[in-house]
């Protein structure tokens, strides 16, 4: 599996519909979604999944008014429960030698069967495939993308809190998870983190709290405020990163990346994070929330990537929905 950061052939999203995720903010989150796809648009093919045609003349009809590319927009009628396309999407793999690409089709269950009415999303990476019709291996496991991150040099991220969960796939060991992403990702060094950050219904997904930004660097959310329940969770994950090392057995660059601070729903917390970014060709959108360390997350990442234009997305409705731009994105990399 190529690192996010490798040449895109395209992005996949999957538009906005669910009521029961957005409730009063589904407006405001197909706003979200449009500024993304113009920006994406502008430097690769974006792939959409809508449910009906009707949906597809109606995005279309609002995008020709921005400064998006409609010759790199493409549209395809699969019908979902939701957005999530990062972990119920397939994710593709390629062979660089031969310069063909294929795809993995893991089994989808809600995060642990928290959301019976999404996991009819399982089926997305075939039903995908048949407009595609490039090989599918068929993993016969339960992983979901957000929870796995990777640097295209066989070192992956992940945690134990989500991959070793009794509700993802009980009957398998540490060990027999590391072979599976072997198999299927050309991993063969995996780095175990333990919690996800408060908020987060998938238990622990990687992408809110550790991602890889070139093969030897990882930007690492850290939460400052000790009395921030993030602090000790995030503090531990960090301590096991600086004591990781990758292929050639030298230690990882670890950069901290500041938390936002607290956003909420009620009394709910919200997984807000800006880790939860999305490395397009050209440009990296990142989710920020109308805060003072919104600049200080850009600022880094800015130095981080000096070759593409770094993109805000006011994601504090997106976030609603428990996810952001990661979440609801997934690169297909050129062959």
């Amino acid at each position: 599996m190529p690192a996010e950061w490798f040449l895109h052939n395209a992005t996949w999203m999957t538009w906005p519909h669910n009521k029961d995720t957005w409730q009063n903010n589904l407006d405001k989150v197909e706003q979200t979604y449009l500024i993304m796809i113009s920006a994406l648009s502008q430097h690769e093919r974006v792939n959409v999944l809508v449910d009906d045609k009707n949906t597809e003349l109606r995005i279309r009809k609002i995008l020709s008014s921005t400064k998006s590319n409609l010759n790199n927009l493409s549209f395809y009628i699969i019908k979902t429960s939701d957005v999530w396309i990062r972990d119920y999407g397939p994710n593709f793999v390629i062979n660089k030698e031969r310069k063909i690409i294929a795809m993995n089709s893991w089994q989808f269950n809600a995060w642990g069967e928290k959301y019976t009415k999404l996991m009819n999303d399982n089926d997305i990476p075939e039903r995908i495939n048949t407009h595609l019709k490039i090989p599918i291996f068929k993993t016969g496991i339960v992983l979901e993308g957000g929870s796995i991150d990777v640097n295209g040099e066989g070192s992956c991220l992940t945690t134990e809190q989500c991959l070793l969960n009794k509700n993802r796939n009980p009957n398998l060991s540490k060990y027999e998870i590391e072979s599976y992403l072997n198999n299927y990702l050309g991993i063969s060094n995996v780095i175990w983190l333990k919690e996800g950050i408060i908020g987060d219904d998938t238990d622990g997904h990687i992408d809110d709290i550790a991602r890889f930004v070139n093969k030897i660097t990882v930007v690492c959310a850290f939460e400052e405020n000790q009395n921030d329940k993030n602090h000790k969770i995030l503090k531990n994950n960090y301590e096991i990163l600086c004591n990781s090392r990758y292929q050639a057995g030298k230690k990882f660059n670890i950069i901290r990346l500041p938390m936002p601070k607290p956003v909420e729903s009620g009394n709910i917390r919200l997984p807000a994070s800006y880790t939860n970014f999305y490395i397009a060709n050209k440009i990296v959108l990142v989710p920020i929330f109308n805060q003072e360390n919104d600049k200080k997350a850009i600022q880094i990442l800015e130095r981080l990537f000096p070759s593409r234009d770094i993109i805000g997305i006011d994601c504090r409705d997106l976030v609603f929905g428990l996810g952001a731009i990661h979440c609801v994105t997934q690169q297909e990399p050129k062959a």
